[in-house]
């Protein structure tokens, strides 16, 4: 069993720890990408980043509000990675646990999260933690030619 994990707001100087665990689950991103990131979240009211720390950061969970004309605001888990040493050690539930605290002092009454069709575990730990499907879609993605240089 994975020891308590301290949950605590992101800040800058957090940037390589999370860069690194992004890249464990397959999003590789520089530490100065992640910095520009976690920088325009946390500008943003709209936005959470809780890291999960031990000796080292060991996970993290990434919120933000939306503003659906169709169905009103909810809150959306945007990304939730655990170091693969902790997972199944209550880390992840605790990230999610403090999102959802997050989400709740904002007023949001629902709680999305998307997780790739491959990804199993993930689909059952949330499964654990209450969330249901609710929705089955696939996801279109365009590269814009000339772009990429975008800050938050």
């Amino acid at each position: 069993m994975t020891p308590a994990a301290r949950i605590r707001t992101v800040v800058p100087a957090d940037a390589a720890p999370l860069s690194a665990l992004a890249g464990e689950l397959g999003y590789p991103t520089t530490t100065e990408e992640m910095r520009n990131r976690i920088e325009g979240a946390a500008s943003d009211p709209h936005h959470a980043i809780y890291v999960a720390e031990m000796d080292a950061i060991v996970g993290w969970v990434h919120m933000s509000i939306n503003l659906s004309l169709e169905s009103g605001i909810s809150a959306e888990i945007r990304g939730l990675i655990v170091t693969e040493a902790c997972r199944g050690g209550g880390v992840g539930s605790m990230l999610v646990a403090a999102g959802e605290e997050w989400a709740k002092k904002k007023g949001c009454r629902r709680i999305r999260v998307r997780t790739n069709a491959a990804r199993e575990k993930a689909q059952a730990f949330y499964a654990k933690l209450g969330y249901r499907i609710t929705k089955t879609q696939e996801v279109f993605d365009k590269e814009l030619a000339g772009s990429g240089n975008a800050k938050y």
